[in-house]
């Protein structure tokens, strides 16, 4: 199959969150299976990796013909190539920061209209677009481009970004607003979605996890569009696929970023990292549980109740790690935990890659209380260093953290159904008990290690999809 994958982050040229992981990791197994793909991206301010110039397009943004310059980058996946296209426009793209500009929509509009002129050169099989900023290309290639023969498959990575923005905007997509700026196409309340463009008029709606792709049909979880969602289901046009990671990234026994490398093998050198991070970090060196955090600071990730549960938890003979950025609410709160504990309480708020490998090796205890975790990777990569995740059963963290207390055969982690402070601090304290059991939680170590969650089962059931739909 001829495969063109769109996303507006891919690592390791851009990230801020696990789009970028996704992108970069998935495209990789179709070209392992034989396939060949093309990715497509912008050209940030951020990547500086030496592209190749490939070609410009003019695309006429109202009224006005700007350049889109194609540059290319080429990666080696097992002896075969796997090519990136980046679109180029120093106007759009050369800005400090990928995201939050207030002419978001003219960008990714701008991005849109170049990635489908890039398509339809390719001649695709397939069309995988990702998240809001991608969704207008399913629309312009069914309607201005009149292109019925590839497929196109929409990915929801998380309902809370939708691209929803003042009708007005339709102007830079250069679509008919008497036509679809109506319910039945483009409009959502009176404004205009570039997601809902993507539901509309893919062939497959896909999404993160199974548990997410049925909470989404719900309008706790659906922002609006549950309805649209629930059609496609209807259609047999849903699918929830689990996110996998890059295992050679993800590896403990050869992690140059870790004080010390280990593997099931070796669990025991977790407690030298520990107490390496500990020095690191500045906070007491001693034998006690380490619970971390490793997230961007935003309030679906339950820190409202993370923080309360905290204040009590940290009475007690533990340490707690905060790696992240975001809403500074929270930040400043958990600041206040680390003023009250302060040899108990490390807060690093950066984006550091390393440093967030280090914690994972080094905890005893991820934490996830989210309020909604449409798959979630963290979980995944605390599996792959040896440390237990506390999650809330929501979304893909409930389809993949099993509850060890009621399953000791099979459990993999500790897990708690409400979204308060009670019952969080409830299941942490049950974990901190099993914790005191050496030999039991050294198995359960052992376990969560040997799971595998790589990217290739997750790449075959995607490339089902495809097959389905062609």
């Amino acid at each position: 199959m001829k495969i063109v994958y769109v996303s507006a982050e891919v690592a390791p040229y851009s990230k801020t969150g696990g789009l970028a992981d996704v992108a970069g990791s998935l495209p990789k197994e179709f070209v392992k299976s034989g396939h060949e793909v093309l990715v497509i991206t912008p050209k940030y301010k951020e990547v500086h990796y030496a592209l190749e110039y490939v070609k410009d397009y003019p695309i006429m943004m109202n009224d006005k013909v700007m350049d889109a310059i194609v540059r290319k980058h080429e990666q080696d996946v097992g002896g075969k190539k796997l090519v990136t296209y980046f679109v180029d426009n120093s106007f759009y793209f050369d800005r400090d920061g990928m995201y939050c500009h207030p002419d978001e929509a003219e960008r990714f509009a701008f991005f849109d209209k170049a990635a489908c002129k890039i398509i339809n050169d390719f001649e695709p099989d397939i069309i995988h677009l990702n998240d809001w900023q991608t969704g207008p290309i399913a629309v312009i290639m069914r309607d201005v481009y009149k292109n019925y023969k590839a497929k196109i498959v929409y990915t929801t990575h998380n309902m809370e970004y939708n691209g929803r923005f003042n009708s007005g905007n339709i102007v830079h997509l250069g679509l008919d607003p008497n036509i679809y700026l109506r319910p039945d196409k483009l409009e959502f309340y009176g404004d205009l979605s570039f997601s809902k463009a993507g539901m509309l008029y893919c062939d497959m709606l896909t999404t993160v996890s199974p548990t997410y792709a049925e909470e989404i049909q719900d309008s706790k979880y659906g922002f609006g569009y549950e309805g649209l969602v629930r059609e496609k289901k209807a259609q047999g046009k849903l699918v929830g696929i689990l996110n996998g990671i890059d295992y050679n990234e993800f590896d403990p026994s050869h992690d140059m970023a870790l004080y010390e490398n280990y593997s099931a093998s070796n669990v025991e050198a977790k407690k030298k990292n520990k107490e390496r991070l500990q020095n690191e970090l500045g906070i007491m060196v001693k034998d006690v549980p380490m619970l971390s955090i490793i997230s961007r600071v935003v309030q679906h990730k339950g820190f409202d109740v993370l923080i309360e549960s905290l204040k009590e938890l940290l009475n007690q003979d533990i340490q707690f790690v905060f790696l992240g950025v975001g809403d500074k609410h929270y930040i400043n709160r958990i600041k206040l935990l680390k003023e009250k504990f302060p040899e108990k309480v490390s807060v690093n708020e950066v984006f550091d890659g390393n440093l967030a490998k280090r914690i994972y090796a080094s905890s005893d205890m991820f934490l996830m209380p989210s309020v909604f975790e449409p798959c979630g990777l963290s979980q995944l990569i605390s599996f792959r260093y040896g440390t237990i995740p506390i999650a809330r059963k929501t979304g893909g963290l409930n389809d993949t953290v099993i509850g060890f207390l009621g399953n000791k055969e099979k459990g993999n982690g500790f897990t708690f159904y409400n979204n308060n402070p009670e019952d969080l601090i409830e299941v942490i304290n049950l974990a901190l008990k099993e914790y005191n059991n050496k030999e039991e939680w050294k198995e359960l170590q052992k376990r969560v290690m040997s799971l595998d969650y790589s990217w290739g089962k997750s790449a075959q059931e995607y490339l089902e999809v495809y097959k389905r739909i062609i």
